[in-house]
Parts: C-alpha cells; structure tokens; sequence
C-alpha cells in the first residue's frame, strides 16, 4: 500500500520543494518569492513550514501575487503549501 504522501505528491506533483523549517516570519515568504521566479508559469511549489504565522502568510501572499494556493495541510506541527507559479 502506498503511503498517503507518495499519493500526495504524485497527485500534485510539486516541481520544486522549499523547506522553511526553522525559519520565522517574513523569512519563508521572502525566499518563496526566490523560489517561484525560478520556476515558469504552472509550475508547483511546494514549501514546507513550521512557523504558525506561515498558516496566515501564504494565502495573503497568493492572493497578493496572483499565484494560486492549489493545497495546504497541516500535520505534526509542519504546514505544506501548495503554490502555483501564475
């Protein structure tokens, strides 16, 4: 059986994972923003955050930017994000 998070990335196949861990507000913001210009139009990011603020930051991020938060889940005191590129 495969586990609920191969399932997971298979299904939103991220092109590229950024993990914030450790980091504290603006930090992963500003370094997604890094991340994404790397990336083309489409395409997934995936960033992984420990930082409550994080749970607030990335949907006013989106919605600031125009890039689309496709996912979001939180468990075991890390929050995934699934962000694409506009």
């Amino acid at each position: 059986m495969e586990s609920r998070e191969k399932i997971e990335r298979d299904v939103l196949k991220p092109d590229l994972e950024f993990d914030a861990r450790g980091m504290r507000c603006p930090m992963p913001v500003i370094k997604a923003r890094k991340y994404l210009d790397q990336l083309s139009s489409g395409q997934i990011l995936l960033i992984l955050a420990d930082d409550p603020g994080a749970k607030k930051d990335f949907p006013a991020f989106c919605s600031q930017t125009g890039h689309e938060l496709i996912a979001s889940q939180e468990g075991s005191g890390v929050f995934k994000f699934y962000i694409r590129k506009r």
